[in-house]
């Protein structure tokens, strides 16, 4: 019960229903508010206890300064909490553990349950092996369940196990598109109470759902599993960033165009740790697939969330999708009563401005390895011929001519060349050479979720299949749509064919190549690729392009909208100027340019109008928890405790808690810490934990090997984060990663001090030998450490690693507050300074003092980092608010948890 200090409590009457609301205007300078913090002011109102949430929190948000610097913590309470397969085993897996630690402790096991709504959909554990034949789809899944068996059974033990905790089966879509097709809320009832639907989400795309007006953001799991126990998240009260949009999309852009424009503006105003807020009169030319798009790429910009307030168009699409018109009438009247309905004349209080007029907005891509760095489709070739330097050899670019960017010139030319015969399987040959595109996959639920962007880019296929043109036999063609809708309207309006007919065939219904798992290339293109060093491409309708991230032959990855996926699988080349050159030859040798096959808007519209229905998404979603005949067939153990199976390589019991006492020891200094990493800047999630491919003769691959896995069933990083012995010999393994401890290397190395000379060893190697001495760890890094995917392993590895601070220049929100959460200490450069200009090797010993001051119950402001060479830093700590100090005390939030819910 809220203590209703403001009398907030009230009725509101829709239909037949009466629900319980807390009224907005009883607490004074809300309805200047953006609409993003007068959902969490909503959120204190009804959850103030006079305790941990006090009318002086609800004041604060009343009162916000929008000027002034973050500092009033508050505790948000989130409806529910969305999980998919890669993040949600190993929450699942702490919960199963933290039911034994409870009993060992003297409590009841059956505490822990989720005490808030959690739906976990499994969708990362497909891969596009198969491609390009009718049965990829049939093939790919049963290859899946084959891999995945043991975490299959696992999850469906957790949906007996534990209360309120449901799973979408494997092969019906990908978590960010089934939450908003059908999962989200907009308005949540519950006990006969009706507030905003809020989440969080163990994936950083969580925010898709910010189109639809729910509030929600990624955290790692383990932030996840104590909000799924009834723990607050504390955070204070952000900056809040408007962005204006203007007039309407021209003719040929897209939503993808539109994403990646917004992408490199927020990502270069700076936006992390804030919340964007999207307003103005272009919000209602907006549709709400384009919000959604928008709103998935949030990450990306860094922000923590990116809004769109409730309009027509909102209850337009919920309506679309199937939700019933007592929860469409709920939804309107709760919005306009709140104040939460979008007046496109308004102009809430921000912190900061940006504008965008939608007219402006032209073609584009992003990459070749991060998804700020867009590229004006029109200089995509020339681009490339800069770009690929980075990529090749100095032998190969040795008299190569050179343009600088300001004279390149207009179509592909001057580009490094290396060009590698290749011989098909049925004995037909071909070239391939740098910028060859081996990847184009339709993928991610950033766009597959977009109807507009799908029909465009199946026009565009019927157009190309008409003209007699064909995908170039080098390129792996793969559709992975985020739900099994996007099928049903393309079948519908008899699209499907000429998809197929340029080896667009369905591949699964999941993330695959936009995580990672898009498979092997064929052996031929992937032998040629490796024995040239070609730096050969993808292009992808996803959201992440980073570094090793998409596939381990594939160097240089681009973002595209899937009508542009379909052109690039035509024209083979990054050298291609696909605005100028022809993409091929029709079937009378006449070339056909990008121009001649993309679809008019009137086209599309059409489609999207006679082929998509109400009807479609009922079906699709009808009995969305009880999944086909072979998942219902998975046998499954019985119990509220887990039977851990000893020999299993997917699901063991991790050692979180082995040695805790029921009360916290005080924390201590750190000394005689070695360095373990010395890291540049951008170094993401995926550097530190990779989801992609196990290589045999890796830390990982050989423990599997050991414990009698074949190499063809060693699956992905991502399927294994079960297992901790896997995931900790798989940090900081990413194939890219670049340790400056070890110049000249790539890949999980380092220098190992604890042996004469520090020779380059495997990273987790040398840690055993660390943790053998007793010697701490600590890792040094650049800017945007941690930037990415929500990766708890992330954090959860660097501590099992032996590491106990992280010295960086800047991090990202996530990860920062993960390595908090696993008892690991956030420390910044001050401001000017860097790992390099303070002259650090990574060889020296390091100690930090201060950390003590926390025992005390306040968060020094800084701590002393020192070396034995003499280096003096006055470290900022980036522990944020007291809740996060509260877990740092504790060992980490999950041992936080369980002494809380001991006590209770």
């Amino acid at each position: 019960m809220s203590a209703n200090s403001f009398d907030a409590r009230s009725t509101l009457s829709v239909g037949d229903e009466s629900y319980e609301i807390f009224r907005l205007d009883k607490v004074e300078g809300a309805a200047r508010l953006p609409y993003s913090l007068k959902v969490l002011l909503e959120n204190l109102l009804r959850t103030e206890d006079g305790a941990n949430i006090t009318a002086d929190h609800i004041r604060a948000i009343g009162g916000w300064d929008s000027q002034a610097k973050p500092s009033q913590e508050i505790q948000f309470t989130p409806a529910r909490v969305i999980m998919q397969d890669f993040t949600g085993v190993p929450c699942v897996v702490d919960l199963a553990t933290m039911r034994e630690a409870v009993k060992e402790l003297g409590g009841d096991p059956a505490r822990i349950n989720p005490l808030a709504p959690a739906e976990l959909v499994i969708d990362h554990s497909v891969i596009a092996d198969k491609f390009g034949t009718p049965d990829a789809f049939q093939q790919n899944v049963e290859l899946e369940y084959g891999r995945n068996r043991e975490r299959y059974q696992f999850l469906r033990w957790g949906q007996t196990a534990f209360d309120e905790f449901k799973v979408v089966p494997p092969g019906t879509g990908i978590v960010h598109q089934v939450n908003i097709e059908h999962l989200a809320r907009t308005v949540m009832v519950r006990n006969g109470q009706a507030y905003p639907d809020t989440l969080v989400g163990t994936d950083s795309h969580t925010t898709m759902v910010n189109g639809l007006g729910v509030l929600g953001w990624g955290v790692g799991g383990i932030e996840a599993e104590a909000a799924m126990l009834g723990q607050p998240v504390s955070m204070l009260i952000p900056r809040v960033v408007g962005f204006k949009l203007t007039g309407s999309l021209n003719p040929g852009t897209t939503a993808t165009d539109l994403v990646l424009t917004i992408t490199e503006m927020l990502r270069e105003h700076g936006v992390v740790g804030k919340f964007v807020e999207f307003y103005g009169e272009g919000v209602s030319e907006t549709t709400l697939a384009n919000r959604a798009t928008i709103g998935n790429m949030s990450p990306e910009f860094g922000s923590t969330a990116a809004m769109f307030p409730i309009d027509g168009e909102t209850i337009r699409y919920l309506k679309l999708t199937g939700r019933s018109e007592q929860q469409l009438a709920l939804v309107e009247a709760y919005a306009k009563e709140q104040g939460l309905w979008l007046d496109p004349a308004a102009e809430p209080d921000f912190s900061e401005k940006l504008e965008l007029d939608l007219s402006t907005v032209v073609p584009s891509i992003a990459g070749p390895k991060r998804p700020q760095d867009r590229i004006v489709l029109a200089e995509a070739a020339q681009q490339f011929a800069q770009d690929v330097r980075n990529y090749v050899t100095d032998d190969e670019e040795a008299g190569k001519e050179s343009f600088p960017a300001s004279d390149a010139p207009a179509v592909s030319s001057g580009h490094p060349s290396n060009p590698t015969q290749v011989t098909a399987p049925d004995g037909s040959t071909y070239e391939i050479d740098h910028g060859a595109v081996t990847v184009a996959a339709i993928t991610s639920c950033t766009n597959t979720s977009n109807p507009t962007v799908m029909v465009g880019a199946a026009l565009v296929a019927k157009k190309a299949v008409e003209r007699g043109l064909t995908r170039k036999p080098w390129v792996k063609t793969t559709l992975a749509p985020g739900s099994k809708v996007v099928m049903d309207y393309y079948d519908r309006a008899g699209l499907t064919p000429y998809l197929d007919k340029l080896g667009f065939n369905l591949v699964g219904y999941g993330c695959t190549t936009c995580i990672g798992n898009s498979g092997p290339l064929p052996d031929e293109v992937s032998v040629a690729v490796n024995e040239a060093d070609l730096a050969v491409t993808s292009v992808l309708s996803g959201n992440r392009n980073f570094e090793g991230r998409i596939n381990p032959d594939v160097k240089m990855n681009y973002l595209a909208s899937p009508p542009l996926v379909v052109a690039y699988a035509l024209a083979g080349s990054m050298t291609v100027d696909i605005t100028r050159e022809p993409l091929g030859l029709d079937s009378d040798g006449n070339p056909v340019f990008l121009k001649d096959i993309w679809p008019t808007e009137a086209e599309v519209e059409e489609v999207v109008a006679s082929a998509i229905g109400e009807e479609m998404f009922g079906e699709s979603y009808a009995d969305v928890f009880a999944g086909d005949a072979q998942w219902q067939s998975l046998p499954i153990p019985t119990g509220n405790t887990f039977e851990w199976d000893p020999e299993s390589t997917y699901v063991r019991k991790p050692p979180y808690f082995e040695g805790m006492t029921a009360d916290p020891s005080p924390v201590q200094d750190i000394s005689g810490a070695r360095v373990l990493a010395k890291l540049g800047d951008s170094v993401t999630t995926d550097h530190i934990s990779p989801a992609g491919a196990i290589k045999a003769d890796t830390p990982a691959g050989k423990y599997l090997t050991e414990h009698g896995v074949a190499r063809r069933d060693f699956n992905s990083y991502g399927s294994r984060r079960g297992n901790h012995e896997v995931m900790i010999r798989g940090t900081f393994a990413n194939i890219r990663l670049r340790n400056q401890i070890a110049p000249g290397t790539e890949g999980g190395y380092t220098r190992d001090f604890t042996q004469p000379d520090g020779p380059v060893s495997f990273i987790y190697d040398a840690s055993r030998n660390y943790i053998e001495q007793g010697t701490p760890l600590v890792i040094l890094a650049g800017k945007e450490y941690g930037s990415g995917s929500s990766r708890d392993w992330a954090a959860k590895g660097t501590a099992l690693l032996g590491v106990k601070a992280v010295v960086a220049e800047s991090y990202e929100r996530i990860h920062r507050s993960n390595l908090i959460g696993m008892g690991v200490l956030p420390l910044q450069f001050p401001e000017g300074q860097s790992a390099a200009s303070l002259g650090l090797t990574g060889e020296e010993t390091f100690s930090v003092t201060g950390v003590t001051g926390l025992n005390e119950g306040g968060v020094p402001a800084t701590m002393k980092v020192t070396t034995d060479t003499g280096v003096e830093i006055d470290a900022v700590v980036r522990i944020d608010t007291p809740g996060e100090a509260d877990y740092y005390r504790n060992g980490g939030i999950m041992q936080y948890v369980l002494r809380s819910l001991i006590r209770k």
